[in-house]
């Protein structure tokens, strides 16, 4: 796909997918949105792709949704799900079908958040697994500011992030505050200058692929999210059981124990579209205890 609103590069097994409208703060649209997903389908579908950063372009990440279209910005929602609604399960607004994505996909995903990113800007990267930032950078969960609501499926992502007092107070408040307090509350694994916030995303990028399997990764990125909603640890335990029975036969588990015993780094060889257990995804799969 020829990508418009951003810009997608790999180098080194690392993506980095740019948002790419500095002229509009990155703001997002319908066509960013559409793009957004046809990236991450591009990236789960190739197994160059190790692990993916989202940034921006300029001096912000992205500004929230589009307002070009003023106090009607809002109006072809319920039209265009409608027109869809046929063939998609649920189609719902851009920014929830992203995170959706997002949610759904095999690889590790880093935010480099380099600017400020208010509204959809900040819920579009919740879905995200790790969030680094900018210092000082304004951040807003600003939707009932505006008469709206939170959306892109915040309200399940952020009480889960930093849970539901901290959630709501800044949901209730919809006010603007900076990348320190979302540090404090535990959005941000760290604030960086920006100079030196893509060097530490693709740093930690990098440390990934040189020790973790993909395969590894893939199965231990969906437990953990997916987890999160289990309301027994027994769910965790039938999973990761029958994860470890169908890993613990792969050649990256006798690559990974040899490379140990030997002292030296893996070279870790499956691949997450061709060697990923027969019982995965396990959540749709209500037979996987048989396998």
């Amino acid at each position: 796909m020829e990508f418009q609103t951003l810009r997608y590069e790999v180098s080194d097994r690392i993506l980095t997918i740019t948002l790419n409208r500095p002229d509009r703060m990155n703001a997002l649209n319908g066509r960013m949105c559409d793009e957004l997903i046809a990236a991450f389908d591009q990236a789960d579908a190739d197994d160059d792709v190790k692990v993916v950063i989202v940034t921006g372009e300029g001096r912000a990440f992205c500004a929230g949704a589009d307002l070009e279209r003023g106090g009607e910005t809002w109006g072809k929602h319920d039209e265009r799900m409608a027109s869809q609604a046929a063939t998609e399960r649920y189609l719902g607004d851009g920014g929830g079908r992203v995170t959706r994505r997002i949610f759904d996909f095999n690889k590790p995903v880093i935010a480099a958040i380099n600017g400020p990113a208010v509204g959809v800007g900040i819920t579009m990267t919740l879905a995200m697994d790790i969030r680094m930032a900018v210092k000082n950078a304004k951040i807003g969960f600003v939707f009932a500011g505006r008469g709206i609501n939170p959306e892109a499926c915040s309200s399940w992502f952020l009480p889960r992030l930093v849970g539901i007092s901290k959630a709501l107070e800044w949901c209730f408040t919809a006010r603007v505050f900076r990348t320190e307090e979302g540090l404090d509350a535990g959005l941000f694994r760290r604030l960086h200058e920006p100079d030196e916030l893509m060097p530490a995303a693709l740093a930690l990028a990098q440390e990934m692929i040189d020790n973790a399997s993909s395969v590894s990764i893939a199965v231990t990125r969906h437990m953990f999210w997916r987890m999160l909603g289990a309301p027994h640890p027994i769910d965790a335990h039938e999973v990761d059981s029958a994860a470890i029975a169908a890993l613990g036969k792969s050649e990256d588990a006798r690559e990974g124990i040899t490379a140990f015993l030997e002292k030296r780094k893996p070279n870790f060889k499956d691949r997450v579209t061709q060697n990923m257990p027969r019982f995965f995804p396990w959540w749709k799969n209500r037979e996987f205890r048989k396998l």
